[in-house]
């Protein structure tokens, strides 16, 4: 089988997974305590948002009538066998986009998640390019120099960061150059993408803006990958300047920096190019915990206000096309395995 023909089989394998992965979690969901029918009776009754009652959901139950229950589960559709509802939901609501958010009546899926969407991209896809524009270098140099104070020192300084919790590390960050506490620097915004006035700027002080709000919560993001990559890089460049054929390039009268990019490097990023394929589903799914500090409104914070808020339609949309990426992510590391050792065959020896 040649390349060309495994990508091919692999893209076809993408639909009967996607329907697999969708199929189950629409599953789960149908199960799930405290859904959209039992929160509209609650609601009747008086004991939801902003209700004083604290009933659960049999007890709100018994406040309605049957033809009153029956008429919700008709509103929400779960007066539908399973399989036409999954149908409906795969075909018709297009999976699930086309449909009205249970907490936003007025928007369907799609419109939520198209408003988060440009968030999430400048979020995800700048801290991944610089995961890997700084990792995969300080990885090189470690290697050339393992064992030295430099050495010692940067994986020091990438374990620690590696060590203190995402949420932890936003938290001291914002008190030390938000202006939080009072005796420290104030230097960047606290929360948010924007400014009050970034209509009103120019371009680049757009750009500028923008930098200054994603910066704090970009370095939080970076700060979880940096050991793993840079030690992964590390290691395996180690493992090619120990090889036979790095010793007979050297015996050919090749220079060392011909050996390092041409031969080591290359060969060095086949492991690293499993996570290629990741930056498709960082760059929409993003970190919920980041978001939620620095109150950034980007998919990670409105997936888990769909799971909180059992809005079923959203959830489900984020989940669909978090699942296509991610299956897209894996066909998209297997091409970098190609593009950079075209040696390797997805045939049978």
């Amino acid at each position: 089988m040649n390349r060309i023909d495994y990508l091919i089989r692999r893209l076809l394998l993408v639909i009967p997974t996607f329907i697999g992965i969708t199929f189950l979690c629409f599953c789960v969901i149908q199960f799930v305590p405290g859904g959209p029918v039992e929160q509209a009776m609650l609601r009747m009754k008086g004991g939801g948002a902003g209700g004083e009652s604290t009933g659960t959901a049999t007890e709100g139950a018994e406040a309605i009538s049957p033809e009153q229950r029956e008429a919700i589960r008709r509103y929400y559709g779960f007066d539908k066998p399973f399989l036409q509802r999954y149908a409906h939901w795969l075909w018709k609501d297009r999976i699930g986009m086309a449909m009205d958010s249970y907490k936003y009546p007025n928007k369907t899926a799609w419109q939520l998640i198209s408003e988060r969407f440009p968030v999430s991209l400048i979020f995800g896809l700048t801290g991944f390019l610089l995961t890997y524009l700084v990792c995969i270098p300080l990885g090189l140099v470690k290697a050339l120099k393992h064992g030295s104070a430099f050495d010692l020192f940067s994986s020091a300084i990438v374990f620690i960061g590696y060590s203190i919790p995402a949420f932890a590390l936003g938290m001291v960050l914002k008190m030390a150059f938000c202006g939080t506490v009072e005796q420290l620097w104030d230097v960047l915004p606290a929360t948010g993408v924007h400014s009050m006035n970034y209509d009103t700027l120019s371009a680049w002080g757009k750009v500028v803006d923008t930098a200054t709000h994603m910066f704090l919560p970009v370095l939080c993001y970076m700060v979880g990958s940096f050991a793993v990559l840079t030690m992964l890089m590390k290691n395996s460049i180690l493992e090619q300047i120990n090889s036979d054929y790095v010793r007979t390039v050297y015996a050919k009268g090749a220079g060392t920096a011909r050996v390092l990019v041409v031969h080591v490097l290359r060969n060095a990023l086949i492991p690293v190019a499993t996570g290629f394929g990741g930056v498709l589903t960082l760059i929409f799914a993003g970190s919920v915990i980041i978001e939620s500090v620095f109150e950034i409104p980007g998919m990670g914070t409105l997936s888990l206000e769909a799971i909180v808020g059992r809005d079923y339609p959203v959830f489900m949309g984020v989940l669909s096309l978090t699942a296509i990426l991610g299956l897209l992510g894996n066909i998209l590391s297997d091409f970098a395995y190609i593009t950079i050792d075209p040696r390797i065959s997805f045939g049978r020896n």
